[in-house]
């Protein structure tokens, strides 16, 4: 049971008492964080700080699955950009068209898509020769 505050202490002594000696104690050695900076200190303070903290840690997403798809286009389309080989290039670009075309068949909520399967091999031509050896 928790000790109770003597009468006549002041909230405050009695407080720093119980930190002071439950420090003593070693009972605040080897907490989660210790000696850590604190997360996000710097930033503004927004008072749903804990939810988006629980979604990001549960990888739970607020977006519409349409506008979560044209996020990962726009990834996938850097990183092909930025592979090395054309296996690679090919492997991202006919994954992402595959999601594309099942999403475009289907009936999802939120905005609409707006995205058509990517010609890959128009874009193998473009990042090894040039936009020009496309026409």
């Amino acid at each position: 049971m928790t000790e109770r505050k003597p009468p006549g202490a002041s909230f405050e002594s009695w407080i720093d008492i119980q930190i002071r000696e439950a420090r003593e104690r070693g009972e605040f050695d080897d907490l989660p964080g210790a000696g850590k900076p604190i997360p996000d200190i710097d930033k503004p303070y927004d008072e749903n700080w804990w939810i988006k903290r629980k979604l990001k840690s549960e990888n739970v997403s607020l977006l519409p699955p349409t506008l979560k798809l044209r996020r990962e286009a726009q990834e996938t389309l850097v990183e092909a950009r930025t592979a090395r080989t054309e296996k690679r290039v090919r492997e991202l670009l006919e994954g992402l068209n595959k999601k594309i075309r099942e999403m475009n068949a289907s009936v999802v909520p939120g905005p609409p898509l707006n995205l058509m399967p990517y010609d890959v091999d128009k874009f193998v031509r473009e990042k090894w020769q040039g936009p020009e050896s496309s026409a």
